[in-house]
């Protein structure tokens, strides 16, 4: 049996993966959905100081002191580069790792430095005004099925701009994992399509589902197949 570490996007919290942990354990795996400082239950704990470095050591602690090996890390969106700079901390406890319609990012990257112009012009300017809380995106935006897009909606919360301002330094621990493959939704992105590009061309095993960016609220099933496939 495996043992899954699910790390959310922006935003987003644990309960996003709710459906597929379910899924996962029915089949007698073990699951960790832990819920990044300073969103969602957490969000009591948001100040503009909770950066990349912040998610990148709660996902480094929950690996260490569940005492986990040979995990298979998963990383949605945002997620890309928490589950790259885990691999930087304890590459070794990593056996697989997934990137589900996720950045990745290369050396000296933030999230910021992927977007489009627009997009990092936006994020530029709320924190040059001093603002350091990001308000959450619709769930239509990221076209969620429109019989969940209200749950979403009320699910997220705002997220600290330091996470998507940080650059993370990689020093290629993440290309040293033994097995990697990048899930890619149908939801039009040029950043996705890049890191998709990016994967494809260094090997990694590809999948593609038909639905929004939250694949996991979508397509529960499916994904849950994929990661076992992975695993």
């Amino acid at each position: 049996m495996a043992t899954f570490v699910l790390v959310h996007g922006a935003w987003h919290g644990g309960w996003c993966w709710n459906r597929v942990a379910k899924i996962l354990r029915s089949k007698g795996h073990d699951v960790y959905a832990p819920t990044l400082t300073g969103v969602c239950e957490r969000s009591h704990l948001a100040n503009k100081d909770v950066s990349l470095d912040t998610h990148i050591a709660d996902i480094v602690g929950e690996i260490k002191w569940n005492e986990l090996k040979d995990v298979v890390l998963v990383g949605h969106s945002y997620g890309g580069l928490i589950v790259s700079g885990v691999c930087e901390k304890i590459g070794s406890k990593v056996g697989s790792l997934v990137m589900l319609d996720a950045f990745v990012s290369e050396n000296g990257q933030s999230l910021v430095d992927m977007q489009p112009p627009a997009a990092a012009k936006a994020f530029n300017d709320l924190e040059a005004k001093g603002e350091w809380r990001v308000p959450a995106r619709s769930a239509a935006m990221f076209q969620v099925n429109e019989k969940d897009q209200a749950w979403v909606d009320a699910q997220c919360t705002v997220h600290p701009i330091k996470c998507f301002t940080q650059k993370l330094a990689l020093t290629g621990a993440r290309d040293r994992v033994p097995k990697k493959a990048y899930i890619r939704a149908s939801q039009p992105s040029e950043p996705f399509d890049q890191s998709k590009a990016r994967t494809k061309a260094a090997g990694w095993r590809i999948y593609d589902v038909p639905c929004g960016h939250d694949v996991m609220v979508d397509m529960p099933d499916r994904l849950a197949e994929i990661l076992i496939e992975v695993a």
